[in-house]
């Protein structure tokens, strides 16, 4: 890439797991906005594609948490424009449940999507990267959860935590053909977000992170620009975290609430 054009994807091939909606729509849109062919992914057909600068996703059915359909949908994407350059691990997410009662069945779910899913993608992106001229990027799409717990989100957390471990393990085998980072995301805003942050979409929240604000998609989405691109050529198995800051201290919400912080 021309480090003069660092945020031009002409030319480049961005293949975007979970790409058909919220953070993974928003990455995609940004990909395409910048001028790169790109292939998102999910288990059913959407009613409607990212769209950006002209140009419309490539919608590739598969269930990435299958080893054979993972590498499946990086040869469609090969066949389809001749090589991959990047590859976002976006796919992943899980409802609560409690770690005392959820079933087996439940779990192994939630770890093949959020942990197996992105290395079986990934195996497949890095067969085809390490052969062609210019390598490729692989970016992990994280969670606060793997290394700040929540209740009821034992079986994501566990995985999320092993993705970040996952990513700094590649790191170190991949390189310097295949660089491998990661990011951290915090509380973001979707279309999702009145479900779990309350009728608000988050508002009421906002007052626990730095920023002020909570994170929207293409926060996430322009991180994703710089870890695939010229200007981060020299950052493997790195951990970008997104998320304004992170969240207060607890003690420090309580002295602001009383009064005592200035």
């Amino acid at each position: 890439m021309d480090i003069g054009k660092p945020l031009d994807f002409t030319g480049h091939v961005v293949l975007v797991t979970g790409g058909t909606k919220g953070i993974g729509a928003a990455i995609a849109g940004a990909f395409l906005g910048a001028g790169a062919d790109v292939v998102v992914c999910g288990r059913t057909t959407p009613a409607t594609l990212p769209t950006a600068g002209g140009r419309t996703a490539v919608f590739v059915p598969a269930d990435v948490r299958d080893p054979a359909a993972a590498s499946s949908l990086v040869d469609t994407a090969v066949e389809r424009f001749g090589r991959l350059d990047v590859v976002v691990n976006n796919a992943g997410g899980s409802p609560d449940a409690d770690a005392a009662t959820v079933s087996p069945r439940f779990v192994e779910k939630i770890v093949a999507l959020n942990l197996l899913a992105p290395f079986y993608v990934a195996q497949a992106a890095h067969r085809v990267m390490r052969a062609q001229d210019g390598g490729g990027s692989v970016i992990n799409i994280g969670s606060v959860s793997g290394q700040d717990p929540q209740p009821g989100t034992a079986a994501y957390t566990a995985a999320k935590a092993g993705l970040l471990a996952l990513t700094k393990a590649l790191a170190l085998e991949w390189a310097p053909a295949v660089r491998v980072n990661h990011i951290t995301t915090g509380l973001i805003r979707t279309e999702s977000a009145a479900s779990v942050y309350g009728p608000d979409g988050g508002a009421a929240v906002a007052g626990v992170i730095p920023m002020g604000r909570m994170a929207v998609p293409d926060d996430v989405a322009r991180a994703c620009l710089f870890l695939a691109g010229g200007l981060s050529g020299y950052v493997n198995g790195a951990d970008l975290a997104v998320h304004g800051g992170g969240e207060f201290p607890a003690r420090y919400l309580a002295a602001r609430a009383a009064g005592g912080a200035e």
